[in-house]
């Protein structure tokens, strides 16, 4: 069994059992399955999602769409719990405050989104923000209706079903790529860092197809972003980086050296 079979199935049986009611339209009642749940939710990678309009913590429109070009993170709360939710938003600011130091504030965003459509309105939303000590200016709390948040749910794969004064819900944390396509799912509330930080860096400096300037620089970042073990962090591995700024140079001389020799010969 793969790791992340283990992590998914482990993160479907964490259930929280705090909110006073249940969803309206909860799916069913009945207990998640946990392979199940881990399929449903692993099948949503690689798809789009759709532009939805969400109702953010101060009560203003946010369409999904305005993160377009921008990765993102995505929690999956309700407001309610006081168990699984907030332990897992408090493990996602340590992971979120190290990818900021790593990356640049302005590199992604944050969102975190309640689905519980009756509950999870914005002053609860805000609440929730505020009693957490989520601070970042790159973190959002939205939420939405029943139907918008039932269509969203279903492009990130999350399951949930009502329990005795709860929902039992897989703990996933999504990372959609530029183009708001689900690239990665990150499993569990005291996930390592290097989950959620080495697809972070993908979706910042590796699925660049661009031969600028800039294109160079983010490839040499990402091969060069690396974590330290000792320290518990990423840093800047300046060894790396040297030499593959010293290869970039090279292959452009080459470059150069032999489009030169091509004129030449065209001229001959």
């Amino acid at each position: 069994m793969s790791i992340r079979l283990i992590a998914g199935l482990a993160a479907v049986a964490l259930v929280a059992m705090t909110a006073t009611a249940a969803l309206a339209d909860a799916p069913n009642t009945r207990r998640l399955d946990p392979r199940a749940v881990f399929e449903r939710s692993e099948a949503a990678v690689g798809r789009t999602t759709g532009n939805y309009i969400l109702t953010d913590s101060k009560g203003a429109p946010l369409a999904l769409s305005a993160y377009r070009g921008k990765p993102l993170v995505v929690s999956l709360v309700y407001t309610s719990c006081s168990s699984i939710c907030p332990a897992t938003t408090q493990h996602l600011i340590s992971a979120v405050t190290e990818a900021r130091r790593v990356f640049g504030a302005d590199e992604f965003a944050v969102l975190t989104v309640g689905f519980d459509a009756r509950n999870d309105t914005p002053a609860h939303m805000a609440q929730f923000a505020a009693v957490q000590g989520v601070k970042l200016d790159n973190w959002r709390f939205a939420s939405a209706d029943a139907g918008t948040i039932s269509a969203l749910l279903r492009d990130f794969g999350f399951s949930y079903a009502a329990a005795a004064g709860g929902f039992d819900h897989i703990t996933q944390t999504t990372i959609l790529d530029r183009t708001g396509t689900v690239y990665r799912h990150v499993y569990g509330e005291d996930f390592p860092i290097q989950v959620i930080i080495e697809p972070l860096k993908d979706v910042i400096y590796g699925t660049t197809t661009s031969f600028s300037l800039q294109g160079i620089f983010d490839r040499i970042k990402f091969i060069c972003t690396t974590y330290d073990p000792g320290a518990g962090r990423y840093r800047i591995d300046y060894g790396l980086m040297f030499g593959s700024v010293i290869a970039a140079i090279s292959l452009l001389m080459m470059g150069g050296f032999l489009l030169r020799e091509w004129r030449r010969a065209a001229r001959i």
